[in-house]
């Protein structure tokens, strides 16, 4: 097959057996690859009330469909199973070199199932695939374990996913860590390697992707380039990465300071903001075939931490535990993200659960006694031993190994303080002091509170206003911006006020939603100098000269949506309600204590309106948020569902 290697590995980690399952044209078309083949190899491989962490769960990686070629960015892959931190579809997307490593070495997919009867794990090179021992690598960190496989196979260049301490104690937020410094971080995905036996994947491949009609493609290419280069984004993210959102939410009083409670923290701009940068960093870092380079080279030159060096200063675990525990500098929480990277741990996750325990060790719910220290919060040196004792089971650390939502019901009066979604973690902001399609991202997500699935393509960051309020977000840019992004125009006209450009928030989370599904399958990046340049017309172009398959725009973002939905099925099928789609209690009954924001709540009635509204603009069942008969007839799904059923036998990919 032009663009695909053509084959997924399928391998049984219970008797050993490996064998080769052909791609499909037909699933091609309909799927695309990464999170899409992910979405439909799942609803037919795990069936309704399988043990998440027993031999049945089945672990998938997926390369996107244009990964392994010169498009920009696109390196990414994802990982998916039933998530042990939320019951539901459990799926992470990584970028680095690892996908395109994968495509080289002959395979467009991973398929794990079973448990080995001792630690493993599984190299794949040139065709072929091997499950070796690892004894002697389990307890290792996960940096260690990357340097050990390369020197074995004496090869710098091989690529490896593997777990740390935390995925093999079965950590509920357990990261798959890929290379040092990237990850597949969120749902959990660590602890179902941990529970396989399986502390690594290595990936070695020479060959090439094969590119159907190679002018078409270079055209598209330089068309992509060409996009992203005119982003009025391209310099400052270039510059600052996603540290650019570091000052904005200080400024609105949007923080999750202190386990969600302070919206704006004192000396944030000149100690963990993009301010502070300089101090550590003076270069980017770039994934395979990214123009962007919007990672940082971190070198800690002085203080307690001097001569840590690591790719870091994202924002998320600056947020998290900068804001989230309060942890008051740029080094100190370098050096937490390099404990995180090495135990293999979700940052998201880490530093909520953290500041969780923090604001119980606060409140005298739980004692230094109970922890065998004081949590105060800011206390680097405190956030680090518990993390440590979060990654190897001990003491407390097994209850808070749990998550939030598990760990909140072990301590009486402790529910209270517990933010999560659907069992996850949520990041970044809070809702109450910016109401944005990215907050109301945290209920539609499939994934539970989370961030990086839904997102408006021009969020501006200049401004925090909702004109009506709930309903829409201020759009604030040259008329140029809208006239440029990459959507029909019948649903332009339907998501963009004709007058002001003001952003409907329900229907541009399904856009947004469908958009980053189609992102997630063919294997780019959602960072803002793509996002709201390359849309389903340049990429539709790119997908048909990569492959000889030609697909229309509208056939692309229906991919997307067909993805979405199927994500929604999985879920309804392993028990999600409705009810669970909303905020913790306290976004409702507590204002913000701190900042611009501080008295704020979010009004009960006027989040389940929009959520009503984002229902109905998907085709779902207004009130249960399921979707419907013509919406599956629509997506070619309604014949997969009546198969499988929600609950019901599954349809097996094999």
């Amino acid at each position: 097959m032009y663009g695909y290697a053509g084959k997924i590995l399928d391998v049984d980690l219970s008797n050993g057996k490996i064998r080769e399952l052909p791609v499909d044209e037909g699933l091609a078309r309909e799927y695309l690859g990464g999170l899409g083949f992910n979405a439909r190899l799942l609803y037919g491989e795990i069936p309704a009330g399988a043990d998440l962490l027993g031999p049945e769960n089945v672990l998938v990686f997926c390369a996107g469909a244009l990964v392994g070629t010169n498009v920009p960015t696109a390196s990414r892959t994802e990982a998916s199973a039933l998530s042990p931190a939320t019951n539901l579809f459990g799926t992470a997307n990584s970028g680095n070199f690892w996908g395109g490593e994968l495509k080289f070495a002959g395979f467009d997919g991973v398929i794990i199932r079973g448990k080995a009867p001792a630690p493993v794990y599984l190299f794949i090179g040139d065709g072929q695939a091997k499950i070796l021992p690892a004894g002697h690598l389990w307890g290792l960190d996960a940096w260690e374990t990357v340097r050990r496989i390369r020197e074995e196979h004496r090869d710098e260049a091989v690529q490896v996913a593997t777990i740390g301490p935390a995925g093999e104690r079965l950590v509920r937020f357990a990261s798959i860590e890929n290379g040092p410094f990237d990850a597949w971080a969120r749902t959990g995905l660590g602890a179902v390697m941990g529970s396989k036996n399986l502390k690594a994947v290595a990936v070695r491949g020479r060959g090439t992707v094969k590119v159907a009609k190679k002018k078409d493609f270079l055209r598209g290419v330089e068309e992509a380039k060409k996009a992203i280069f005119s982003s009025p984004f391209y310099g400052p993210f270039s510059r600052y990465g996603t540290m650019l959102a570091s000052l904005p939410y200080q400024e609105f009083g949007a923080l999750p300071g202190r386990n969600f409670r302070w919206g704006a923290l004192p000396g944030w701009e000149e100690t963990r903001s993009r301010k502070a940068m300089h101090k550590y960093t003076s270069r980017g870092i770039a994934c395979m075939a990214c123009p962007l380079a919007c990672a940082h080279w971190v070198e800690v030159k002085e203080g307690p931490h001097a001569g840590l060096r690591l790719k870091d200063l994202e924002v998320t675990p600056v947020i998290g535990f900068g804001a989230g525990c309060d942890v008051g500098d740029l080094a100190s929480v370098a050096a937490l993200t390099a404990l995180c990277q090495r135990l293999g741990l979700d940052m998201v996750s880490a530093a909520a659960v953290v500041a969780f325990a923090m604001e119980l060790f606060e409140k005298g719910i739980i004692s230094a006694k109970d922890v065998g220290f004081p949590l105060e919060w800011g206390d680097e040196v405190a956030v680090a031993r518990l993390l440590e004792m979060i990654a190897l089971r001990q003491g407390i650390g097994d209850v808070l190994a749990e998550g939030v939502r598990r760990a909140s019901r072990h301590f009486p009066g402790a529910e209270k303080c517990a933010v999560e979604v659907k069992g996850l973690e949520p990041f970044l902001l809070d809702p109450r002091a910016r109401w944005s399609t990215w907050t109301l991202g945290y209920l539609t997500n499939v994934r539970g509170g989370d961030h990086l699935r839904t997102r408006n393509p021009v969020e501006n960051l200049r401004y925090n206003e909702n004109p009506v309020p709930y309903f829409t977000e201020k759009f604030g840019f040259p008329p140029e911006m809208y006239e440029g992004l990459d959507m029909p125009e019948h649903l332009k006209r339907e998501i963009f006020d004709p007058v002001t450009r003001d952003v409907n928030i329900p229907r541009m989370a399904k856009w947004s939603e469908d958009l980053l599904a189609l992102y997630n399958s063919l294997g780019v990046c959602i960072r803002p100098p793509l996002l709201h340049t390359i849309g389903p017309t340049i990429l539709a172009r790119l997908y048909s000269a990569l492959t000889g398959v030609d697909v229309t725009p509208e056939e692309a973002i229906r991919a997307g949506e067909r993805a979405w939905n199927l994500q929604k099925l999985f879920n309804l099928r392993h028990g999600e309600k409705p009810a669970d789609s909303d905020f913790p209690p306290r976004f409702y009954e507590e204002g913000v204590q701190a900042g611009p924001a501080a008295g704020r709540k979010l009004d009960r009635a006027k989040v389940r309106e929009v959520l009503r509204e984002y229902y109905r603009a998907r085709g779902w069942d207004e009130e249960t948020g399921v979707p419907g008969n013509e919406k599956l007839a629509e997506l070619n799904l309604k014949e997969l569902v009546q198969e499988g059923g929600v609950g019901d036998k599954p349809w097996r990919f094999s």
